[in-house]
């Protein structure tokens, strides 16, 4: 007899429909998957053979086939375990089910027939909903990650017992549903703040331009002048997640496997701080089967990278197209994926390679030549993609040991977040942007208007330090923020001033 059981997979980031179908027929005792199984699906017919036994039930001595549809898709995972256990048991005739064609049934299984949880549960929750689905079934441990979804109904299930006799319609399972509200006005308050901070106010100035315009930002100091210690404190002063943005965030998560226990949404911007001896792989995605690195963990939040020039250098060449384009592509022989990645780049690095160069109370031990191939190992395009450029001296003993508050996150998040208002309501009628260092060219043209002495001061600027058309516009951008910040309509000569002057690296010395 044949059962279809619809089941989901992940490809990429995105959730899509799988259909389970289950053939029993007269022959030898065998059990095939067919379907592009990969490693963990071909095993788990010893894992559903043992589940089913110690569930009680009989389990078929007849040729059992499992095709996994579509056929030309690469199935990974245990998912498929619960849906494989179910279609043996339907297409034997243990159960009957009315529903079955309308829920997605996802969940791997121990061998004593309790359900574990699986990966990438939130997307496919997103595709069973896109498909009209009445329901979806899923492990109790993704049951609130799963609920985040609404529109469809979500049921936790603990046994393989549990699942057949729901569908069978013998017990009656109440949907999960969480309060969205909670989960954003619940999450814990960040652990750091910009008040712990002594000095550095023109750094604080730039990090704060960064967050309000999503501008990336490089740091360059001597050893212990704050650098870290200001870039972990980046996230503080970020506006909130939107829903839309934390669902994109947890896409990725869940996918990755890295969604916290009993957190079912990431409402927190995420900071990632990948070490410099990272591959490029691990960085931008990749593997045999493409997977999100490190810039799409950091979507919607700051991707730090500490020591940037000990990185390697074809790494930090792969960063040009997401810090670019916002996204990442992978591409393979049979396919290709895009990962969503756009954030905020924070980079620190020191000006030598003893970090003393420039130190007033420290003498440089490094030669001409090695700070020459410390500076090139940063390309030209890569630093033109990096908005602003600051400088981090040492901080005096007069602001170290000073005893008084600094500027708290909550009041810079308040500013932040007032700018953020403006551009939002700028380009209300182009959702994706979301800041400033969004625009196109299209946008700069229509909201960066300049008059004669805004735009004689630029001209200057541009001849004199010979930027580049991507760093012309990078300063607009850079002064729209800081207008905004200021509740100006109009760019003036102070915000062209002051986006110029974050322009360090791109100085002839």
């Amino acid at each position: 007899m044949l059962a279809k059981i619809l089941s989901g997979a992940v490809l990429g980031v995105d959730g899509l429909q799988v259909e389970v179908e289950v053939d029993i027929s007269m022959g030898l005792p065998n059990f095939f998957t067919v379907g592009l199984p990969e490693g963990a699906v071909r095993e788990s017919k010893d894992r559903v053979k043992a589940a089913i036994k110690n569930s009680g039930y009989d389990f078929p001595n007849r040729k059992i086939t499992v095709n996994l549809a579509p056929a030309d898709l690469k199935k990974a995972g245990a998912g498929y375990d619960l849906p494989i256990a179910l279609g043996i048991l339907a297409a034997a005739e243990t159960f009957s089910s009315k529903i079955l064609d309308q829920y997605s049934v996802i969940g791997e299984l121990s061998l004593d027939g309790s359900v574990r949880p699986t990966r990438g549960i939130l997307p496919m929750v997103m595709a069973a909903r896109a498909a009209g689905l009445a329901g979806i079934l899923v492990p109790q441990a993704n049951a609130t990650e799963a609920a985040v979804v609404t529109g469809i109904n979500v049921i936790a299930i603990d046994t393989l017992h549990q699942a057949l006799e729901f569908l069978a319609g013998i017990i009656t399972l109440t949907p999960i549903q969480v309060d969205l509200d909670r989960l954003f006005h619940d999450h814990t308050e960040h652990e750091v703040d910009f008040s712990e901070v002594k000095g550095q106010e023109h750094v604080k100035r730039a990090l704060e331009i960064a967050a309000a315009g999503g501008h990336n930002v490089l740091m360059r100091g001597t050893p212990g002048s704050g650098k870290t210690m200001m870039a972990r404190r980046l996230p503080t002063i970020l506006p909130d997640l939107i829903f839309e943005e934390a669902l994109e965030t947890t896409k990725i998560y869940s996918v990755m496997g890295l969604l916290p226990d009993s957190k079912g949404l990431i409402t927190a911007r995420p900071f990632r701080a990948p070490h410099h001896t990272i591959s490029d792989a691990g960085l931008i995605g990749g593997g045999q089967t493409p997977r999100p690195g490190e810039v799409s963990l950091a979507h919607n939040g700051v991707l730090f990278l500490d020591e940037l020039p000990e990185f390697k250098k074809y790494v930090l060449e792969v960063l040009r197209q997401p810090l670019e384009d916002g996204t990442v592509t992978i591409a393979r022989a049979a396919h290709s994926m895009s990962f969503p990645a756009r954030f905020i780049m924070v980079a620190a690095m020191n000006p030598c390679p003893c970090g003393y160069l420039g130190d007033n109370h420290h003498e440089c031990t490094c030669s001409a030549i090695q700070i020459q191939r410390y500076v090139t190992k940063l390309s030209g395009p890569l630093l033109d993609r990096i908005d602003l450029h600051v400088e981090v001296p040492a901080v005096p003993f007069n602001k170290i040991s000073d005893t008084g508050s600094a500027e708290s996150s909550a009041e810079i998040r308040k500013r932040v977040a007032a700018a953020t208002r403006i551009q939002k309501e700028r380009s209300s009628r182009r959702r994706q942007h979301y800041n400033n260092s969004q625009m196109t060219p299209k946008d700069l043209k229509k909201h960066c208007v300049l008059d004669e002495p805004c735009r004689r001061l630029l001209e200057e600027a541009v001849n004199r330090l010979k930027l580049s058309a991507r760093s012309y516009h990078r300063i607009l951008k850079i002064s729209r923020t800081i207008a905004d910040l200021a509740a100006s309509e109009n760019i003036r000569a102070e915000h062209i001033a002051e986006a110029v002057q974050y322009r360090r690296l791109d100085r002839k010395k």
